[in-house]
């Protein structure tokens, strides 16, 4: 999976909030029929970012995340301040090439782990030149 366009978050200074009037949450079984009446305003930079200046939008290309639930044209959200670690799904540089794998650390060295059984780990060579970009730390899947 590669990286297609990496986006600047900008946020325009007026936070923008969604109201979901009468509605607290939305069930996703049975609705009940005693569910209150409620408005909820939801601020969306607020819940999807944690540094603002720090915050990046990348569009991947590719199936090799799937297992992660990272599909072709979908949007992550990548905070590039969150200091990665193993199991975090990140944006990798690895020789010139950006890519988004899950990064695991062993004994032995680096991998990035595919999450597609078609797709091969990617065993970062001792000299190779590996950058951690960003960790992700939502996807925006499109339905």
């Amino acid at each position: 999976m590669k990286v297609q366009r990496v986006y600047a978050y900008t946020p325009d200074g007026a936070r923008q909030t969604l109201v979901a009037a009468g509605v607290g949450s939305v069930p996703a079984g049975f609705p009940s029929p005693s569910q209150d009446y409620s408005d909820t305003q939801i601020d969306l930079t607020k819940l999807l970012i944690r540094d603002e200046l720090s915050t990046f939008i990348v569009r991947v290309s590719g199936d090799s995340m799937e297992g992660a639930g990272i599909f072709d044209g979908d949007e992550l959200i990548v905070d590039r301040s969150i200091e990665p670690r193993d199991d975090h799904v990140v944006i990798a540089i690895v020789d010139g090439e950006m890519t988004v794998k899950r990064l695991r650390v062993t004994d032995t060295g680096v991998v990035l782990q595919a999450e597609n059984t078609a797709y091969p780990d990617v065993k970062v060579a001792e000299l190779s030149e590996l950058m951690i970009w960003g960790v992700a730390t939502r996807c925006l899947h499109h339905l």
